[in-house]
């Protein structure tokens, strides 16, 4: 599940998030972005997303959940993206269009839904490259949705504009995605499928059932027609070779 949520959240709607922010530019004024805004956006995005795996995965197929789910992801996905909004310094100040927004967070929404019921229901390469086009395009619409409701307003000669460059985050991104990219590759090839799981669930079966059946042929008392062949039942036991001279 943690390992869905950094995929998803982390190197996938995160990541595309940033490098769609990187190309935004504003005539007139550098942009400059707030590293702890930043950070914590993709924070954001990852938690929402693993809480929104939670929630479907532990409704089974209910709709109720699966709703839920997406309601949470979506909304979580929508506060990451104008969180990094409210991380981009320039010299300015920015507005958004209320319907534009609403929009964005309804699309957010949406995809947050069918991508939560992709990851736990879809199955086979095929499908999970659709799901995964359909997803991409979803979270791009959501994000350029809401860049196309904002509207910077410039104000020249206010200072500086503090923060980081866009640029210098490019080399730790690029690292911290082909770390992640390898933990979860190395954790798919290393984990067992479900073949493996499934034929050593049917062996365990078998040596359990072969344990109770050795235990119970231990236990298993002398049968009636055992005991008429001997003439012995359990409470006579038979006359020994002492017995027969005492009474002699």
């Amino acid at each position: 599940m943690a390992g869905a949520a950094i995929s998803i959240g982390g190197t996938g709607i995160w990541v595309m998030h940033f490098i769609a922010m990187m190309g935004f530019e504003v005539r007139g004024t550098q942009i400059r972005y707030d590293v702890p805004l930043t950070v914590a956006s993709a924070f954001i995005a990852m938690a929402v997303v693993g809480a929104g795996l939670i929630v479907v995965s532990r409704g089974g197929e209910h709709l109720i959940p699966l709703l839920g789910g997406g309601l949470l992801t979506g909304l979580g996905v929508a506060s990451m993206h104008y969180l990094g909004m409210a991380a981009m310094n320039m010299s300015g100040h920015i507005s958004y269009s209320p319907v534009v927004v609403a929009a964005s967070v309804l699309i957010a929404v949406v995809a947050s839904t069918v991508a939560l019921w992709f990851t736990l229901r879809v199955k086979g390469a095929l499908a999970t490259t659709g799901a995964a086009l359909i997803m991409g395009i979803a979270v791009c619409g959501m994000h350029y949705t809401g860049m196309f409701a904002m509207s910077a307003h410039l104000q020249p000669g206010s200072g500086p504009v503090p923060g980081a460059e866009g640029i210098d985050f490019l080399l730790p991104l690029l690292v911290i995605i082909s770390l992640v990219t390898l933990a979860l590759l190395l954790a798919v090839l290393l984990s067992p499928s479900e073949h493996d799981l499934r034929t050593e669930a049917e062996l365990m079966a078998r040596l359990q059932n072969s344990r109770s059946g050795r235990q119970g042929a231990h236990a298993r008392p002398a049968a009636p027609a055992d005991q008429a062949a001997t003439g012995q039942t359990a409470q006579e036991p038979s006359p020994n070779l002492f017995d027969a001279r005492r009474n002699h």
